[in-house]
């Protein structure tokens, strides 16, 4: 029964959707525009700054502690 409904209803929306009027075609212009043609492209290269960035530490910093760290070998382990 309710397979029977749910045809009956998708039938009844199709042919609903059907029987709507269509809307007229609408033309559209087209549009010309000229072409322009580039025989030089200049390429300009910016210059490039070399900057020198400073490191400000402070005695009881992690980035000091890090900094300075000791390997096996300078430590006369090895």
């Amino acid at each position: 029964m309710k397979a029977l409904i749910t045809l009956s209803i998708a039938l009844f929306f199709t042919a609903l959707a059907q029987a709507q009027n269509a809307p007229a075609q609408v033309k559209v212009d087209a549009v010309q525009k000229e072409v322009v043609l580039v025989n030089e492209i200049k390429l300009s290269v910016a210059k490039q700054e070399t900057q020198v960035a400073r490191l400000y530490r402070r005695s009881d910093s992690r980035v000091k502690k890090a900094l300075n760290f000791a390997t096996k070998y300078d430590s006369g382990i090895a």
